[in-house]
């Protein structure tokens, strides 16, 4: 990364009204073991290509819908579930 992770947040404060609650992203952190999922679809289908040959998981289409949670090692949710459905602006 070419900016440390506070640089980053600093960068979007000064650049945007940062509400309460607000998740700020610097990419994504594969897992160490992919029996527990994977970081991104870029990232799955990349395996898939190496595994596989060909990548068979689709992209995002209009209207799926998307969870995201990060469990902290005692299972317990940290910030509970974001719930999304993609849709077109």
């Amino acid at each position: 990364m070419i900016f440390s992770f506070p640089e980053l947040v600093a960068h979007a404060a000064k650049t945007r009204r940062l509400r309460a609650g607000t998740i700020i992203g610097s990419g994504t952190i594969s897992n160490s073991d992919q029996q527990h999922g994977y970081s991104c679809i870029a990232e799955i289908r990349m395996i898939e290509t190496i595994n596989e040959g060909a990548p068979y998981t689709p992209f995002l289409q209009y209207g799926d819908k998307i969870m995201m949670e990060m469990l902290a090692s005692d299972g317990q949710s940290i910030f509970g579930s974001l719930e999304q459905t993609v849709e077109k602006c």
